[in-house]
Order: structure tokens, then C-alpha cells, then sequence
């Protein structure tokens, strides 16, 4: 039997835990990072929570003999992409990255290509009202944004002040619609969308929405990946996985 950790926090994975759990020649373990309080089952045993660091990760996969690693987390979880991939090497276990093909702008798309959060200030213009939708773990790293409302969107509420000057979090959950999408923008009077290029079917909406209303959108490049095996659907991922047994 193939022992299998599935890197999770995407839909895709979800998909995958789905799928995988009707693989009797496959053992999946889940892993989830913690980020949403009460993420949704995933039908397949589920660690949550981090390995603790590169040498605690290398022996979490000697002890729980992993004999392969499908990364399926956000094409912007980088840091645990990259690490992961080189525990890997190290350890002799096999590895796959599913990554998602990135968002390319079409007809009636305004989008300004900005290289990080940190560069957003010097797009969206002083007295616009924004939407970021990166979630609120990376709000830190826009910095103040002075000058703007800021609505930021996140999963769970928290009573953690809002890190900007002016403006509030919207507490909601995907699956997003585009009609709905297209009534947060025009009920907050939205003049910017940001979004990280994530890439997907279940974002697609709010871009959608914003080429509707003729909303620009600074649209966050993609950090830089691992050199590793890579796959672009949820097919091809089950495919290599069902190539190990």
C-alpha cells in the first residue's frame, strides 16, 4: 500500500482527499495548515497544523513512512512548497506540486500586474475604495495604505484590530457566485479589486465581477516555484498518485 501525504487548503485538494479516499491500494494522510477554524471534512485522516521545521518534517516522514507527497496547497504557500520539495529529495520520497494555471486577463479586463502586496500603494490611487481579497494573513504586508477604505475579505472573524486607516473586514466563505460578487462591489462602492493571480475556477468570480462593473484590479504575480514535477489538474494528480501503487 502507498503511503500518501496530501498537502491540502485548496478546493483541489478537497477534491483529491475525495477521490483518494476510494483508493484501497492508497493510505492518505491530509494536512492542513490551521488557517480556517473549522476547515470542511475531507474524508480522509487529517492532521492539522505545522511539522514544526524542515528537520522535524524530514523525521514526521521517516516515522509515518510516507513513500509520497502531493502538494496541493496555494500556488502562494511558497515557502512550505519550496521546503517541502527539498525534505523530500532528501528523504528519497517522491513529489508532485499541483499548481493551478494562473488567471490571464481577457476583453474588458483592467488589470495593473503588481510584483507584491507591497507594491499595491503605488497602484491604487489615494481616496479609492478597495477590496483585497488575499485573505487577512497577508494584510500586514500592504502596509497602511493611507488615504484609501480598505474592505478587507477573511474566512473567520477576529478581534485583532483592522490593520488599516479606514475600512472593516467582511467575514465570508467561498464559494463565491458572480452575481454576488457583483453586488459587494457596487453595495461598498468598490473602485479597486486585489487579488492574488491564484489561479482556479472557485476565484474567477471576483475578476469576473470587476471586468462586469469596469473595476481595475492589481492583480499580485505569482511567487517564484520549485524546480519539481508539476501537474496543472486535479486528473493528472490522481493519475501520478495511482501511478505509485
Amino acid at each position: 500500500m502507498t503511503r500518501l501525504l496530501l498537502l491540502a487548503g485548496t478546493a483541489e485538494a478537497r477534491q483529491m482527499a475525495r477521490a483518494l479516499s476510494n483508493e484501497p491500494r492508497v493510505m492518505t494522510i491530509a494536512s492542513l495548515a490551521g488557517a480556517t477554524r473549522t476547515p470542511e471534512p475531507l474524508g480522509v485522516l487529517t492532521r492539522i497544523g505545522g511539522f514544526g521545521g524542515r528537520k522535524a518534517f524530514g523525521q514526521w516522514l521517516r516515522k509515518e513512512r510516507v513513500d509520497a507527497v502531493l502538494d496541493a496547497t496555494h500556488p502562494f504557500a511558497v515557502s512550505m512548497s519550496h521546503r517541502t520539495f527539498d525534505v523530500c529529495i532528501e528523504e528519497g520520497v517522491s513529489y508532485m506540486q499541483f499548481l493551478r494555471t494562473p488567471w490571464s486577463p481577457e476583453d474588458g479586463d483592467t488589470w495593473s500586474f503588481v510584483n507584491s502586496e507591497e507594491d499595491v500603494h503605488k497602484h491604487v490611487p489615494e481616496g479609492a475604495r478597495v477590496l483585497l481579497t488575499t485573505g487577512g494573513h497577508s494584510a500586514d504586508r500592504f502596509g497602511p495604505l493611507p488615504g484609501r477604505v480598505v474592505f478587507g475579505r477573511r474566512v473567520d472573524a477576529t478581534n485583532d484590530p483592522f490593520p488599516f486607516e479606514t475600512g472593516r473586514w467582511i467575514v465570508s466563505r467561498p464559494p463565491y457566485r458572480t452575481g454576488d460578487e457583483i453586488a459587494l462591489l457596487q453595495r461598498h462602492r468598490i473602485d479597486w479589486v486585489v487579488a492574488r493571480n491564484s489561479g482556479g475556477s472557485s476565484g474567477r468570480a471576483k475578476l469576473d465581477a470587476a471586468r462586469e462593473l469596469g473595476v481595475p484590479v492589481a492583480m499580485i504575480r505569482r511567487p517564484m516555484q520549485p524546480e519539481s514535477p508539476r501537474v496543472a489538474t486535479v486528473s493528472a494528480a490522481l493519475a501520478w498518485v495511482r501511478s505509485l501503487v
